[in-house]
């Protein structure tokens, strides 16, 4: 059987399977359609311990599938945050519950309102391959929370990954209530037309549009975690040192494949040539001034290789100065890729005009403040805006005139692993948010209960109308109105 054709049969079968388990899931809904805290919160427990137990294994798999990945980083990068948001929604998942309690128009006073959050039913999951652990078990928390059932699609780039989390998760949970599908589904748009209560998606702008195109035939709600290209701005009243160090950071955990990376630096004009240098130093603190380091993640296949080294390659011959942070040669060391500093950019460079997603960092000059923020504001709205600032009033005004989907001042990304606060985009950078109490609500659906009183009179509103009371009503809450308007017809 030739490839397209074995590839054709895996989608068929992956198809079926998906209805399977859809059916599955739609019936153990139908017998308990809203789980009790206790039982949410042993789902959670249980998912945290997995996720203990099977550290080491979901490491050493990370790493086969860059191709190399630091144990320490996949650890803090994909197992720490994952185990902070499960602790958060343990702690808080009966406050969430708890019915609220609103007040009534004045008209309807006496009467009960609450709103109710009820589980959506059935949430899509579609993982991206850059943190495959925590943006599969983070959207999967806040679905558990809400009460629902979960099938997530893994990308097909991680088949070590995958292997381990189906196992992790076949330990704790039967398939009704979390089930996985994996490479064996290329195509996102084959799971997102599914019939799910909600779909969380993580990745390009370009799949987003199109899982959000399929999930509307079936008016599917989604929340879409894409990227764009975030700033990172140092001001005048910063150290460079610290500011370059954060920003490249940044730039190579996870070898700069983060949808919340500084994708690119404004600064000072007259401090161009410091941060680059500072920025370099950094990288050389941190990895080494060769490639013999055991820290370093991998670009995370040859395809994405050739993609960042076309970038570079067009700047060069555009005119810009490529500044590698080690000495790097694409034929010689491929993936193995080292944080690349990238001045003298125009607008007409596709990385100018390209989310990056790698270890490439222009670094662009600005005179003043006004400038920078221009700049910011003529592009798309990015998942993350950074500011290097001592000074409160240079951050808040930055703050108010820009938009993104979130802030972090004098640091990057730390913003994101704040549970208790909501993670999304704007624009070009998705929609909707999750983490924490947004998450809940988010995969929840808020129903309005409404409970009259048992001598409360709202037959006075019943027909037939022109009664006293119903006169009385429409002049204290509409007023008069104006006698002189007249039709365009009149």
């Amino acid at each position: 059987m030739n490839e397209p054709a074995r590839q054709s049969r895996l989608e068929s079968d992956a198809g079926e399977r998906i209805g399977r388990l859809i059916a599955a899931q739609r019936s153990a809904i139908m017998a308990a359609p809203c789980p009790a805290a206790d039982e949410r919160i042993r789902k959670l427990k249980a998912l945290k311990r997995q996720l203990a137990r099977y550290q080491d294994l979901l490491a050493d798999a990370m790493c086969r599938d860059f191709g190399y990945r630091s144990h320490t980083e996949s650890k803090i990068l994909d197992l720490l945050g994952t185990t902070l948001a499960a602790n958060h929604a343990i702690s808080h998942v009966r406050r969430w519950m708890r019915p609220s309690r609103r007040r009534n128009e004045l008209l309807l006073s006496g009467n009960g309102l609450r709103v109710h959050y009820q589980p959506k039913g059935m949430v899509g999951i579609v993982v991206p391959w850059n943190f495959p652990v925590y943006l599969a078990f983070g959207p999967l928390i806040a679905a558990l929370a809400a009460g629902n059932r979960a099938m997530l699609k893994m990308p097909p780039s991680t088949p070590a990954t995958n292997a381990v989390l189906e196992r992790l998760l076949g330990e704790v949970f039967a398939e009704d209530e979390v089930a996985l599908v994996g490479e064996e589904l290329t195509d996102p748009a084959t799971f997102s037309a599914q019939p799910f209560d909600h779909i969380v998606f993580t990745g390009s702008s370009a799949v987003g549009r199109t899982v959000m195109r399929t999930a509307a035939e079936n008016l599917i709600p989604v929340t879409l975690e894409l990227g764009g290209k975030s700033p990172a701005v140092v001001t005048r009243n910063y150290p460079l040192a610290d500011a370059a160090r954060r920003v490249a950071h940044g730039k190579v955990a996870n070898c700069g494949q983060v949808c919340v990376s500084p994708d690119y630096a404004l600064v000072p004009r007259e401090h161009l040539a410091g941060f680059v240098a500072a920025a370099k130093d950094a990288y050389v603190s941190m990895f080494g001034a060769t490639l013999a380091g055991n820290d370093l993640t991998w670009v995370v296949d040859d395809r994405h290789a050739a993609r960042l080294n076309g970038l570079l390659n067009e700047a060069r011959a555009k005119g810009a100065k490529v500044t590698p942070c080690a000495h790097y040669l694409a034929e010689r060391d491929g993936r193995r890729m080292p944080l690349h500093i990238v001045t003298d950019c125009t607008p007409d460079m596709r990385i100018m005009q390209e989310e990056l997603f790698g270890p490439v960092l222009p670094v662009i000059p600005y005179d003043t403040l006004d400038d920078a923020i221009r700049h910011i504001n003529g592009n798309d709205r990015p998942l993350a805006l950074y500011c290097f600032s001592r000074d409160a009033a240079e951050r808040d005004e930055l703050r108010r005139r820009t938009h993104s989907g979130g802030v972090t001042f004098n640091d990057w990304c730390w913003h994101v692993v704040s549970h208790d606060a909501p993670f999304g985009g704007i624009g070009e950078s998705g929609m909707g948010n999750y983490h924490g109490e947004e998450g809940f609500r988010e995969l929840s659906h808020a129903r309005t209960v409404f409970t009259r009183r048992r001598f409360f009179p709202t037959h006075w509103f019943q027909p037939p109308y022109g009664n006293f009371v119903q006169r009385l009503t429409l002049r204290l809450f509409l007023g008069k109105a104006d006698p002189t308007l007249k039709t365009k017809d009149e």
